[in-house]
């Protein structure tokens, strides 16, 4: 056996350094698994002709939060599928948010369905936890982790800042939760009914997005292959049919379609899922807080349990307080006449003739 001599050994100097070089060290980042795409999934879609499209799908589904933009592209996808004699292939799908998105919307997005012809109207709602539920656990994991990484530290548990944990234009985590995740739901319930027919389901997923609403949107592809969803037994094309239109041009559908559309718009939003959306404009959320104050105050509680605002640099209890200033600076606010969002971008006149039809077709108030 071969002795080390001294020249052999490390010096005292190397032997006092590795310790504080080892306790200096970072940690290797976890490697990510790399998410695996079965061979058969396209990388393009073999065409974009939007009519051609539709003759291809087994199904189309459509994405309806029951909003404006998502109820523009419903009237003009549904209208291409009836031109073609393939309304049967037509599915619309509404994610149930529960307490946290505008009253009735559920409702509105199946009447609207049902109007316009569709036989086949689903909900998918996410299982367990609702969104304000989840922002607690997520506080509750982002804590434990960011204490667990003080200790190794040597630091104060106690002293941590934690993340946020309220969604955010940079973490929109919500999206895959509580709608992403249960619509592939229902892809997978619909690729189960066509099995026999041997091959990967073809799957048309339009959804209402609109290069307007933000330079993020704007970057989207107006169609593509859903890679993610898309598997073996599923090719998943996403389409996203109104991706150029303007205000203008949605409210005039709207208005050709005759469909109703849901009154808080007439208040003043601008957008409709969530009452209150990171993403929605100021105005936006004073007008939630005004109209639903008892869901305004549950994010206020949230806020203060998780010890962030809800949107950085706004806070629920600033939302609050301006909504209470124009209560009290205004009085409560009468219902505005039906079609005021609709007069301020298509006008009077079409929205006139919109109302008339809708109480003469469907019966609907004025």
């Amino acid at each position: 056996m071969q002795t080390a001599t001294l020249f052999d050994l490390p010096d005292i100097q190397t032997l006092q350094e590795a310790p504080a070089a080892a306790a200096s060290a970072k940690p290797k980042p976890k490697r990510k698994r790399a998410s695996r795409v079965h061979a058969s999934v396209p990388l393009e879609p073999s065409t974009t002709v939007p009519d051609e499209m539709i003759r291809n799908a087994d199904w189309i589904v459509i994405s309806s939060s029951g909003g404006k933009d998502s109820q523009a592209m419903l009237s003009y996808v549904v209208r291409r599928a009836k031109a073609l004699g393939m309304l049967d292939k037509v599915v619309v799908v509404h994610a149930d948010l529960g307490r946290v998105e505008w009253k009735g919307t559920r409702e509105l997005a199946e009447l609207q369905a049902r109007l316009a012809g569709v036989r086949r109207f689903e909900v998918v709602q996410a299982t367990g936890a609702d969104l304000l539920e989840r922002v607690e656990i997520r506080y509750g994991k982002l804590k434990a982790k960011a204490e667990e990484e003080a200790v190794e530290r040597g630091e104060d548990p106690a002293t941590v800042k934690v993340a946020p944990a309220w969604p955010s234009s940079s973490a929109r985590w919500c999206t895959p939760d509580v709608k992403r995740g249960p619509i592939r739901t229902l892809y997978t319930r619909l690729t189960a009914e066509l099995a026999h027919l041997g091959r990967p389901v073809r799957i048309l997923e339009c959804i209402g997005q609109r290069a307007a609403e933000s330079s993020q949107r704007a970057k989207l592809a107006g169609v593509e292959v859903n890679r993610g969803a898309s598997n073996g037994k599923r090719h998943i094309v996403t389409w996203r049919p109104i991706h150029a239109w303007s205000d203008r041009k949605v409210w005039r559908e709207i208005a050709r379609s005759r469909l109703p559309y849901h009154p808080a718009y007439d208040w003043g939003n601008r957008r409709l899922s969530c009452v209150f959306c990171v993403l929605g404009c100021n105005s936006d959320l004073v007008n939630g807080a005004r109209r639903v104050p008892e869901l305004a105050a549950a994010y206020a509680r949230m806020e203060v349990a998780v010890g962030a605002d809800f949107k950085k640099g706004l806070s629920m209890r600033e939302i609050i307080r301006r909504a209470q200033a124009l209560e009290e600076a205004e009085g409560p606010a009468a219902r505005p006449p039906v079609g005021t969002a609709m007069a301020a971008h298509a006008g009077w006149a079409v929205t006139a003739k919109y109302r008339a039809r809708q109480i003469a077709l469907y019966g609907l108030a004025a």
